[in-house]
């Protein structure tokens, strides 16, 4: 504001000293709007028959749209200054100069102001739109419409403090600082929504998983990844269910991801036979049964492990390994089918829990 104050009569008085004696202080004035107003035509002239004919050509839409965007401030800031040199010229008073030309500059704030927000609604409609179709997921796609409106909160609340503090002199810390207490009830009042925004944010840049792969939060919840949303992530279950789990719970679970780094997994399947039986017999069984399975794969090769005596059997460990997670339950129940019919005619006999009993003397 003093700044402005200064400019101003600082014009006049230089005004007053050039057309005083003349008396011709209204028809300078009015030479400087007329003159103002030609330029600002002559100027939006320009733009469209040169700029926005160029830019018509070009295989950009967001030069015509910018152009657009910015040809009325620019018209408007012309002739606004045209009348700001009128009024210094003239000399209607100190106090009445500096109230009007505060009037004209916080009227062509916002008109800058609105061009500004438009000028984001431009790129967030027509260039951010593009960049986030080339990522796989589609949470960045959600956040678009959020991040647009907190930048036009942004733009609109650092210019009116400008316009406040810049024409008028009003200091904008007290509002500010109103508005941070404000800002922190509403903060603990949706504490859970916030939590779960930015769940999803450390979801989006940690990357943990993707559309598609198959994941084990925490608490056992195990399918495939659908989508990652702002709030929540959506799991196709394995009985074809969709669970929606909160960012929230995700962020702060363990997360077992068995499609990364590949999709290749294990499957360990155990069984016991009978204490008497011959190992090197069992073994070959389990090998056979492995190697007949088409979904199993040779590489990594299946193999047999003698993990333990335990209470009532023998127990072996059938290790193969399938392409993709979903292949698991399919060899699982190929393997049990074919133990149970192999095992018959091997002669292997698969124990039943035994107890011995004392009796008591």
């Amino acid at each position: 504001m003093q700044i402005n104050n200064t400019i101003s009569l600082y014009v006049q008085q230089m005004a007053g000293s050039l057309f005083d004696t003349t008396g011709s202080k209204l028809a300078v004035a009015a030479l400087i709007i007329i003159s103002s107003i030609i330029l600002a035509f002559a100027v939006d002239l320009v733009f469209k028959k040169v700029l926005l004919h160029y830019t018509a050509k070009t295989r950009f839409k967001i030069d015509d749209l910018v152009l657009h965007a910015v040809k009325r401030p620019i018209y408007y800031t012309l002739i606004f200054f045209g009348i700001f040199l009128a009024l210094s010229v003239v000399g209607i008073g100190e106090y009445f100069l500096i109230v009007i030309n505060n009037l004209l500059l916080t009227l062509l704030a916002l008109i800058w102001l609105f061009a500004l927000v438009n000028i984001n609604k431009i790129l967030f409609d027509n260039v951010f739109p593009g960049l986030v179709q080339k990522t796989e997921t589609k949470m960045d796609d959600e956040l678009l419409p959020l991040l647009k409106g907190l930048s036009d909160i942004i733009i609109i609340l650092v210019g009116i403090g400008m316009v406040l503090e810049g024409i008028w002199g009003i200091s904008v810390g007290p509002l500010f600082a109103s508005a941070g207490i404000v800002g922190i009830a509403i903060a603990f009042a949706a504490k859970d929504a916030i939590s779960q925004f930015f769940g999803g944010l450390s979801i989006y840049y940690d990357k943990p998983f993707k559309n598609g792969d198959r994941i084990e939060i925490g608490d056992g919840q195990i399918g495939l990844v659908q989508e990652v949303g702002i709030r929540s992530t959506r799991i196709l279950d394995f009985y074809n269910n969709m669970i929606i789990i909160p960012n929230s719970i995700i962020a702060n679970n363990k997360i077992i991801n068995y499609t990364s780094p590949q999709p290749q997994m294990m499957v360990k399947i155990t069984i016991g036979v009978e204490y008497g039986s011959d190992v090197s017999k069992v073994k070959e069984v389990l090998l056979k049964i492995g190697n007949d399975i088409d979904l199993v794969l040779d590489d990594p090769a299946p193999s047999v492990r003698f993990d333990n005596h335990g209470d009532f059997s023998l127990d072996f460990a059938l290790i193969l390994w399938v392409t993709y997670p979903s292949d698991k339950f399919s060899v699982i129940n190929e393997v049990n089918t074919l133990i149970d019919i192999e095992f018959k005619k091997a002669g292997i006999g698969i124990p039943f829990p035994t107890y011995t009993l004392l009796k008591p003397e």
